[in-house]
């Protein structure tokens, strides 16, 4: 590596340390420091679990006899029925989100982070009351209301994390990414034993029940958005964004009152100065790259984040990288994991549980297996790396789709006399979201995040994303087709994909686990991307003065408690 190399990454090194020497308590014990940083660590969580609840609550919903009622062929009471009519009422919330993907990155840098949420959350809110008018528009009204919807959370879930990263004192940014992920699997978890819950409102069967059964459901989504709508009026702007767009006194402001200091403490001024040359790093690149867009305008700002992508396809070692991204991203959704979650009680009844409530039940179990089994990763991917946990999660789910065949190929004339058989391939579908809570669901998108040069990575990501809810979208659509045509052929399918996908992780995508920017840039064939990045980044650095501020510092070895009295 060359002298400027190893200076970026020894300014990198000197602010990480030092910020360290003067954070004091790091990672979920700093959630509880101070009433700030918990209702950040908080809205975290509710951007999750909305995002999760609205994952999970459909599956119970289409299984209601009520719901059914007012569907007619798009949700048929014969099972036998042709079910691509259905498809359509679960995936078109994911065409919905990934519009809102595509478009939540310049909502978010044109508007701020902040009203980005706010108009996510507008957007979600008059989804959700467009469905709940389903009881006299019937379908076409659920259709319309699910892609408004979508849309919503498409964004929600790009933008929320973008805020919570920026707002967040650095000790809990990692405490937040690993609240972010079980508050999905948490949503996830409740909108099924909901489901469970409010499928007794009047009664089981139809004609009994009422439709209050899926309605409460669908509504109560509206809770936990307007609390988020609420409580992010009140929530100050991205001290980013605020730099980014030059209202650098406001930013120095903002940054020190979420870290309860004064604005000439020395840790407010580190972070300050991290925050400006970031900023100018992405400027730079931007007027390098495409210099027909760096004036920061709205317009701009909407065409480059195509731009940018585009220019992702036109190299071999980025696009390298985009075949990681995007196929990593296919195979975590033709897994068939979101077959489950949207069809779960429909899965369940083919598998021998033909009463509506026991398959309900079956599916609480579901979401309760992949919020706890999610918790290993949080906890120990850093220890084991990427590759064998994907491995062994996506070896783990093949078996189990196929094992699933063979059970439902041998019995699915004979439930009533093999019940034992079903409740071996309902157990099979439990151990199957166990591998995929520990594996797949986490792990997936942090090689997404990961294998970007600084400089490609939000384009990248977001890329990523994309091809996370388009395939998302394909599944959503196909399975009810598949379940009904193919019968255990769905799970073979699923079943051989899965394994195609454990030999590309294997073979095909490189352990990133502690990897260097520059070493990535080895491994996929593009010596010196990192390198420039890290030359460039130097320059800002010394530019603004925060090499100095550090060569300066270097040395101080004085405890947290210490640094507080001096920035009194």
């Amino acid at each position: 590596m060359v002298a400027g190399g190893d200076s970026g990454a020894a300014t990198y090194d000197a602010a990480l340390k030092r910020r360290q020497a003067m954070m004091g308590a790091s990672g979920p014990m700093a959630l509880v420091k101070n009433f700030k940083v918990f209702r950040i660590a908080l809205f975290a969580c509710i951007g999750g679990i909305l995002y999760g609840y609205n994952q999970g609550m459909f599956s119970g919903v289409l299984a209601m006899p009520a719901f059914k009622s007012h569907m007619g062929e798009y949700d048929p009471f014969d099972d036998n029925a042709d079910q691509t009519k259905k498809g359509w009422l679960t995936a078109i919330l994911e065409l919905g989100a990934w519009i809102g993907t595509l478009l939540s990155g310049f909502i978010a840098e044109a508007f701020s982070r902040k009203y980005g949420v706010l108009v996510a959350v507008t957007v979600f809110v008059i989804g959700v009351v467009i469905q709940a008018t389903a009881q006299s528009g019937g379908p076409n009204v659920i259709l319309g209301g699910r892609f408004v919807t979508g849309m919503g959370v498409g964004s929600l879930a790009t933008i929320v994390p973008i805020y919570n990263s920026e707002v967040a004192p650095p000790e809990i940014r990692g405490a937040l990414v690993a609240l972010q992920q079980l508050a999905i699997t948490f949503g996830i978890m409740i909108s099924f034993w909901i489901d469970y819950g409010t499928n007794y409102i009047g009664g089981t069967e139809l004609g009994f029940q009422t439709d209050a059964a899926w309605l409460v459901p669908v509504c109560l989504q509206l809770f936990p958005a307007v609390i988020l709508f609420v409580g992010m009026i009140f929530m100050p702007f991205s001290p980013r964004w605020l730099v980014h767009h030059d209202r650098e006194d406001e930013a120095r402001r903002i940054l020190a009152n979420l870290r309860g200091l004064p604005s000439d403490h020395e840790l407010v001024e580190l972070e300050f100065l991290e925050i400006k040359a970031q900023s100018q790093f992405e400027k730079r690149t931007v007027a390098e790259h495409f210099p027909q867009l760096s004036d920061q305008t709205a317009w701009n700002t909407f065409k480059l984040q195509f731009v940018a992508i585009k220019s992702l396809f036109q190299t071999k070692a980025m696009f390298k990288r985009v075949i990681v991204a995007t196929v990593t991203m296919f195979f975590q959704q033709w897994t068939g994991i979101n077959a489950v979650l949207y069809y779960a009680p429909t899965i369940f009844k083919q598998l021998g549980m033909t009463d509506n409530t026991t398959s309900l039940l079956a599916t609480g179990v579901v979401g309760i297996v992949m919020f706890i089994f999610t918790i290993p990763a949080v906890l120990y991917i850093d220890r084991v790396g990427r590759k064998p946990v994907l491995t062994i999660g996506a070896i783990g789910m093949a078996i189990c789709h196929i094992i699933i065949a063979v059970i439902v190929a041998k019995n699915s004339n004979q439930w009533a006399t093999q019940a034992a058989a079903g409740w071996a391939a309902v157990a099979m579908v439990w151990l199957f979201v166990i591998h995929f809570g520990y594996s797949w669901g986490p792990c997936a998108w942090i090689i997404v995040a990961e294998i970007w040069p600084l400089s490609s990575r939000p384009y990248g990501t977001s890329l990523g994303a994309s091809s996370n809810w388009m395939n998302n979208f394909i599944v959503g659509q196909v399975t009810p087709i598949m379940l009904n045509q193919i019968g255990y052929g769905t799970y073979i399918l699923f079943g051989l994909l899965t394994f195609i996908g454990a030999g590309f992780i294997w073979f095909f995508v490189p352990e990133t686990k502690r990897l260097t920017l520059e070493e990535m840039d080895v491994i996929f064939g593009s010596e010196g991307t990192a390198q420039a990045d890290f030359e460039r980044m130097e320059e800002i650095n010394r530019e603004i003065g925060l090499t100095a501020m550090l060569h300066g510092l270097g040395g101080n070895g004085d405890s947290p408690d210490a640094l507080e009295k001096k920035g009194e």
